[in-house]
């Protein structure tokens, strides 16, 4: 339902402190030439108000569209009333219009008719369960009559259209002003993704044999998960020089099991010294270890062949077992690796080197991706230069429980130095990166947006520091940023859904 009355006094019910209170505590305005008409874009703390108008003519109801969105969610306004209030600056009566609720989610059209020509202040007054607020907007100027009316202007071109609708609709979608941060100076250095110690294994063969067809999991293929003591695979020992030295070692661990066990029960009796014993141990130790090196890792079945088990829980990454081939002792079969916590490698040049003495950690990006990653515990910082590339190597242990990052990436690190700096800064999820160049996207207006190319200086887990390219008065894509650019790829022009 909409109303509109006339009012003797500026606004009965609501205090100027009230106003005030509610003011934009920052604006951005674009005021395109419509040949008197215009549009608006403004932000407070709780709303965005985007509104678009025709030329203003006295006794000619003037179709507004506004716009409005919650900033805690970037949803649209959904409900509510909104009281419009347009206040002629040489006095007289204000016109009121209110709303009590929108014609589309987010979408007001309030149409008020001005009973008089000049500049009008307009005041915008939200009670919604999502907001209240009071929005001011300032000279709106009202023409006699149409012939009054200033001609239309080249329309505005460039920019990215990306339309409230899109918004709206799109999850994650966010904005907001750079803010003063204070982050780590930073250093970059390239840097390589390896895989963490004891997190790597290479399966061989413990002697020579033949792998059985029937007896291989076909299933372990790259990229297959296994667990720790997972059967691999069955090796038959060939009955030449591994399959006798293995016979023989077994052989002899029973031998030395069996007569320790009795040793132990005569010592017990007193029948044989202490010395006897110690003997008995002595021989089954040397025994098991002739074993363990004969067969390995190797667990031998009842059939006599070898079982070969994973050492440790991860994911084959390369496998070499063909089945009913024959293998050689120390043959690599296969490799496997726990990729939840892997280790970033980084070589800071000589010149740099004692900037990072301090280092609490590090930031990187893989090749073709936006997320940035950031590091854990800091592992080594090296002493001593590398001789041939005149580097200090560095270490970090980097947690991975998704297996987003990629063991054997090279990728280019930010080195925290941990001397903090301040400045303007936004958050990470602002900066995209093209051809390995940051850059983000600006709310130019409601509807349009633009890409700006960024130096940026040191960077933290959350904010980058922005050195040119971007001002405090520049609102920034935060959330989404994504969507911005494929709209700035695309070629057509898109929809409005809503009355203009």
């Amino acid at each position: 339902m909409m109303r509109q009355i006339l009012l003797r006094t500026a606004l009965a019910g609501v205090s100027t402190a009230a106003i005030l209170a509610g003011c934009a505590r920052r604006s951005g305005m674009e005021a395109a030439d419509l040949g008197g008409g215009g549009s608006v874009t403004m932000w407070t703390d709780s709303t965005e108000l985007f509104m678009e108008y025709p030329p203003l003519i006295v006794g000619t109801p003037d179709k507004f569209a506004v716009h409005l969105t919650d900033v805690t969610d970037f949803a649209p306004l959904r409900g509510g009333d909104v009281r419009f209030v347009f206040t002629p600056r040489d006095g007289g009566d204000p016109v009121v219009v209110e709303q009590k609720a929108p014609r589309a989610p987010g979408i007001y059209g309030t149409e008020p008719t001005f009973r008089r020509a000049g500049v009008h202040d307009l005041m915008i007054v939200i009670s919604s369960p999502q907001i209240r607020d009071t929005i001011r907007v300032s000279g709106l100027r009202v023409y006699e009559s149409a012939s009054a009316t200033p001609a239309p202007g080249a329309a505005a071109e460039g920019g990215i259209p990306f339309l409230k609708e899109q918004q709206w609709k799109t999850p994650g979608f966010a904005t907001a002003f750079p803010a003063r941060v204070t982050v780590s100076s930073t250093i970059s250095a390239p840097g390589e993704i390896l895989p963490a110690a004891g997190r790597h294994a290479r399966v061989t063969a413990p002697v020579n044999g033949l792998l059985e067809f029937g007896d291989i999991d076909a299933s372990l293929a790259p990229g297959v998960a296994v667990r720790r003591g997972q059967r691999l695979a069955l090796i038959t020992p060939s009955i030449g020089e591994g399959g006798s030295a293995l016979a023989a070692a077994r052989r002899e661990l029973r031998e030395a099991e069996d007569e320790h066990a009795r040793a132990t029960r005569l010592f017990a009796a007193e029948a044989i010294p202490q010395r006897r014993l110690h003997e008995a141990e002595g021989r089954l130790a040397a025994a098991r270890e002739t074993a363990a090196g004969v067969g390995g890792s190797a667990v031998a079945d009842s059939a006599g062949r070898l079982e070969l088990r994973s050492p440790l829980s991860g994911i084959v990454v390369e496998h070499r077992v063909i089945p009913g081939s024959r293998v050689e002792a120390g043959e690599h079969l296969m490799t496997i690796v726990d990729p939840s916590v892997v280790w970033l490698s980084v070589r800071v040049p000589a010149s740099q080197a004692a900037g990072v003495r301090r280092t609490r950690g590090a930031g990187f990006r893989q090749p073709g991706e936006n997320t940035r990653h950031h590091t854990g515990r800091v592992l080594s910082v090296g002493a001593v230069l590398d001789s041939v590339t005149r580097t200090i190597p560095l270490l970090f242990e980097v947690a991975n429980p998704a297996g987003l990052i990629t063991i054997g990436s090279l990728v280019q690190a930010d080195v925290e130095t941990g001397e903090g700096v301040t400045g303007i800064g936004v958050p990470i999820s602002a900066i995209l990166e093209e051809d390995g160049r940051p850059l983000a996207y600006v709310q130019v207006s409601g509807e349009r947006f633009e890409r700006r190319d960024l130096v940026l200086g040191g960077r933290d887990a959350t904010h980058a520091l922005v050195l040119s390219g971007l001002s405090e008065s520049d609102r920034v894509v935060t959330g989404a940023a994504v969507q911005v650019r494929l709209a700035s790829l695309s070629t057509a022009v898109p929809a409005h859904g809503h009355e203009h």
